[in-house]
């Protein structure tokens, strides 16, 4: 499976051991090489490879990655470039392709599950109910990485949908306050999750208006995930259609 003089950007997942992907795991079991997010993988994911060589990038620069990347494939090893939750989520993974292109270096990707995803099955949340919402928002505030203006915390707001917000958590008030102007009522339900699926979880459920405070007072800076919604407390939903006795399917017919 784990090809020789290739790069594997793999997804870690949301964070426990064994929230990776099997094809994610034997990927790892099968490298030579592999190059983690030091900061935001957990490393007890480097238990599934023993034997790699392993490099922190967190201590690495976009050039020094790729330079380790180039010489482990020159040497026909395989590589695999281990990043948190989906590569495809914040994982600044286009850079590096674009850079193994050039180079005519091969690549592939495996999915990971992401830390909303994490955070719902430890909330036994569904995001998507019936007639309270049908569209997850996954997005931003912005910090060193600029936000197309488009795509601001108000616009995204004004839908009233479940919205999942990453790499906000040192930025709470402001993110309060444009979540509430941009159409959210303050008694939005809202919840703060540290490290979804770790050891370590915590969860604390407040409302839009709330969540500065609650950050503050359980020290969440950093690493935290931020969901708002009425799906997130909510009984006043429809049933789906899809199990209803009257609805009928290509395997069911309605009982009428």
């Amino acid at each position: 499976m784990n090809k020789k003089g290739i790069v594997h950007f793999v997804g870690a997942g949301c964070g426990s051991k064994d929230l990776i992907t099997v094809r994610g795991a034997n990927l790892l079991k099968e490298c030579d090489s592999v190059i983690y997010a030091g900061s935001l993988v957990n490393p007890e994911l480097l238990a599934y490879c023993p034997t790699a060589d392993v490099y922190n990038s967190a201590y690495m620069t976009l050039e020094e990655i790729i330079e380790q990347m180039q010489k482990d494939v020159a040497n026909n090893r395989s590589v695999v470039r281990l990043h948190t939750g989906d590569p495809s989520l914040y994982g600044a993974i286009r850079e590096q392709m674009d850079a193994l292109r050039q180079l005519h270096i091969p690549y592939d990707s495996c999915p990971g599950v992401s830390a909303c995803f994490g955070a719902a099955a430890s909330m036994n949340l569904e995001y998507t109910l019936p007639g309270i919402s049908q569209s997850l928002i996954i997005t931003r505030m912005e910090g060193r990485t600029a936000v197309p203006a488009g795509e601001s915390i108000e616009s995204f707001a004004a839908h009233e949908a479940t919205m999942a917000i990453y790499l906000s958590a040192s930025m709470l008030e402001e993110l309060s306050r444009r979540l509430i102007k941009g159409g959210y009522p303050a008694n939005t339900p809202a919840a703060i999750v540290y490290k979804a699926s770790w050891p370590e979880e915590q969860i604390y459920s407040c409302t839009v208006e709330r969540l500065a405070a609650t950050g503050k007072e359980h020290g969440i800076t950093k690493t935290a995930l931020i969901l708002v919604g009425k799906a997130l407390d909510t009984c006043d939903y429809e049933t789906s259609r899809l199990y209803a006795a009257d609805f009928s399917t290509e395997y069911r017919r309605a009982d009428v």
